[in-house]
């Protein structure tokens, strides 16, 4: 058997310890000495002679094989993996607590035969009255083991057709000396897990625990190990989820899966647009814009409130949108178009929970303030698209054509964009009621 041992490295010097020290005596550093594991000088030579043995391979010589997907049977989490698993993946999935993250790994494995279940957070009764809730009578191997060596082998043995591994934060090896959910346990974990996808081409899902400050929890060595990174977010309070894909070495990153949380489980929402818009209120701070998540189109209601303010800096605050992207657009109306906003709070809500990267959903959020400055209401069946630019000017997105023929789908008979107006002064008498 291979001997190892633990030691604890600086991540800035490189320093050495042999015990874990809160300030690094070399450079000075806080909290950068990381627990690894380091092998004997046996097995140091053992593996270097493995090394010597290493060939050079050309790709042009290598036989195709192709690796069939496999599906989940959850259209909306296949579309944020690009088209469905990729044998040997390995998928972090992360959220926060309460979200619905192990409801819907479970879910999942309930659609995908001979899948194991590893629970470190859970025991095998709390399981089953989660599975009889979801699907009753049905099946599922679970393992409560926080061994990650254990799991390794016993994944060896019996070749799984998928890994849950729920969650890596709890998995520890006895190679290391600290606790589980420390960075040199959650490094190790995962880069041994890592081996056994890649070498029996059996995709593992991760569940990780995120942070007070939202980022996941442990090295961001794990983000960068992993081959697929999704989030689900959402307010715990509501029973709308939206999962997105951060990162994704098989598909597009921006693509996002829209679920509605149950007694049953995880809902496909095959319609976001819809369901989005069906309790919109045609009333002064309220616009449609249409963005776009990935390849697909949505329209979603952003809603704004101007209030007069009692603070010596008005607020700027903005739930689904960037807050120095709204600082922006509202300096650019108080430039451009002369508003007196110096004395106001602004407030801007994407509803449903989801979140608005894409500068096309510039326009819709300045005519939403503008709205509720004025007390003005938007024309119904209207529908905003373009990107704003400092000077006040509109500028063109892409696939405008696929984003009108979803709002022209739902009903919105009139979509404002750049092709109307070079600006959003040209484009106001088009946008309100009279």
């Amino acid at each position: 058997m291979p001997k190892f041992s633990s030691v604890y490295i600086c991540q800035q010097c490189g320093y050495r310890s042999s015990q874990y020290l809160g300030k690094c005596p070399q450079c000075d550093s806080w909290n950068s000495l990381v627990e690894e594991v380091e092998e004997s000088h046996q097995q140091s030579a053992i593996s270097r002679q493995i090394r010597e043995k290493a060939e050079i391979v050309d790709l042009s010589k290598i036989q195709k094989t192709d690796y069939q997907r496999l599906s989940t049977k959850l259209e909306e989490f296949d579309r944020c993996l690009g088209g469905g698993v990729v044998p040997g993946s390995l998928v972090l999935i992360s959220g926060d607590p309460g979200i619905g993250k192990s409801t819907l790994l479970t879910q999942l494995a309930l659609n995908i035969k001979n899948t194991l279940y590893v629970a470190g957070e859970e025991s095998a009764q709390q399981i089953k009255i989660r599975v009889d809730r979801m699907k009753p009578n049905a099946s599922l191997t679970v393992l409560n083991e926080i061994d990650v060596d254990l799991i390794c082998d016993l994944i060896k043995k019996t070749k799984p057709a998928l890994a849950v591994i729920d969650s890596i934060q709890t998995l520890e090896t006895a190679d290391l000396e600290s606790i589980a959910g420390s960075i040199g346990q959650v490094r190790e974990s995962a880069q041994r897990l890592h081996e056994v996808a890649k070498s029996l081409h059996i995709p593992i899902f991760l569940v990780g625990h995120v942070t007070k400050e939202g980022s996941i929890a442990g090295p961001k060595t794990l983000e960068h190990m992993v081959d697929v990174v999704l989030s689900l977010e959402g307010d715990s309070n509501t029973q709308f989820r939206i999962l997105r894909a951060n990162k994704n070495r098989f598909g597009p990153t921006d693509e996002v899966g829209v679920f509605e949380m149950n007694d049953t489980g995880m809902m496909e929402v095959k319609n976001p647009s819809k369901l989005f818009l069906e309790q919109k209120v045609n009333a002064p701070g309220s616009a449609v814009v249409a963005i776009l998540a990935g390849v697909r189109p949505l329209l979603v209601e952003i809603q704004a409130l101007v209030t007069k303010s009692n603070l010596p800096s008005p607020r700027r605050m903005g739930s689904g949108v960037d807050n120095n992207r709204l600082q922006l657009l509202v300096a650019v109306l108080q430039k451009r178009l002369g508003l007196p906003l110096w004395d106001q709070d602004v407030f801007v809500n994407v509803t449903g929970g989801l979140k608005i990267f894409e500068p096309a959903a510039d326009l819709g959020i300045c005519l939403a303030i503008i709205s509720s400055f004025k007390d003005k209401t938007i024309k119904e069946r209207c529908v905003l698209i373009g990107e704003v630019g400092l000077l006040g000017e509109l500028r063109t997105v892409r696939a405008l054509d696929k984003r009108i023929t979803e709002a022209k789908k739902l009903g919105f008979s009139n979509v404002i964009s750049s092709e109307k107006g070079r600006s959003i002064a040209s484009i106001l008498k088009q946008a309100f009621v009279e």
